[in-house]
């Protein structure tokens, strides 16, 4: 399977919101966003959102928001695999990309959260180096 990841630009707003619209279905969360806030809030200079192209199919994304109070600091959101794409390696890279990007962006802390039933999202962060914490303020983070 041939795997690329690469940042959205504008003119795939749509594809990545579509992405999106899916990994709140699937994580039974409530919608956060309209279309027109998740274009100002992923396509900013200062965020991104990463797709994970398998086969010719886009097959799952990961984003990066600036926190507005920290700005060596940033924030992972919407981590999101198609479950046929599980388990080949996708989200590692997705992650490691992500990673690169927010280095090359400056930021030195980043920060996620994930709810308690996420037990695999949970495990999955932890493996990468994350660690746990009570919220954003209560703790370091990764750098």
């Amino acid at each position: 399977m041939k795997v690329t990841i690469f940042r959205a630009d504008a003119t795939e707003i749509d594809l990545a919101f579509g992405l999106v619209q899916e990994y709140y279905g699937a994580a039974r969360v409530q919608v956060r966003e309209n279309r027109g806030e998740f274009g100002r809030q992923y396509f900013a200079d200062d965020a991104g959102i990463l797709l994970a192209r398998a086969d010719g199919e886009v097959v799952g994304c990961v984003a990066l928001r600036r926190l507005p109070d920290r700005p060596d600091c940033a924030e992972i959101k919407r981590m999101y695999l198609r479950v046929a794409y599980r388990g080949h390696g996708i989200a590692d890279a997705l992650l490691n990309a992500l990673e690169e990007y927010a280095r090359a962006a400056g930021y030195r802390w980043l920060y996620l959260d994930t709810a308690a039933d996420m037990v695999a999202a949970a495990r999955f962060y932890e493996r990468k180096g994350f660690v746990r914490c009570e919220g954003y303020r209560a703790c370091a983070g990764r750098q």
